[in-house]
């Protein structure tokens, strides 16, 4: 029976412990997340700007948000954005999709990056967080 608590403890305290560093990643996401307000939005009630809202960006087809006017480079890159997809991108838009409108030197960082896309990639197509 012991076994059977300490186990289950351990179990708690991994998930537990898991749990606090995606909450970190997600509010350093949040920060970095600044770089892109200009021109995207997230979360809800988000709507386009110089840029497509991000919302449910994982799994979406590049060059699908509604009433955003892509550039055709976007809509006929192919991509669905994933994580590798978004990693790779971010850090240099225009060598991912050439000819794309989005002017951003892009981030260099991997700790950044992926912290992004942990923020960014929490966001369902509605806005809603998660669960």
């Amino acid at each position: 029976m012991k076994k059977l608590t300490f186990g289950a403890l351990m179990i708690l305290t991994v998930t537990a412990t898991a749990s606090a560093a995606m909450a970190q990643d997600a509010a350093a996401g949040k920060s970095s997340f600044n770089k892109c307000l200009a021109c995207h939005a997230i979360g809800e009630g988000a709507k386009n700007k110089v840029g497509p809202e991000l919302n449910g960006l994982n799994g979406r087809k590049s060059g699908t948000a509604p009433d955003y006017n892509y550039s055709d480079a976007n809509k006929n890159s192919g991509i669905t954005w994933d994580e590798a997809t978004f990693k790779e991108y971010i850090k240099d838009p225009k060598a991912k999709i050439p000819g794309t409108k989005m002017a951003f030197a892009g981030i260099k960082n991997e700790t950044e990056i992926n912290n992004l896309w942990t923020y960014v990639s929490q966001f369902d197509k509605d806005g809603k967080i998660k669960q």
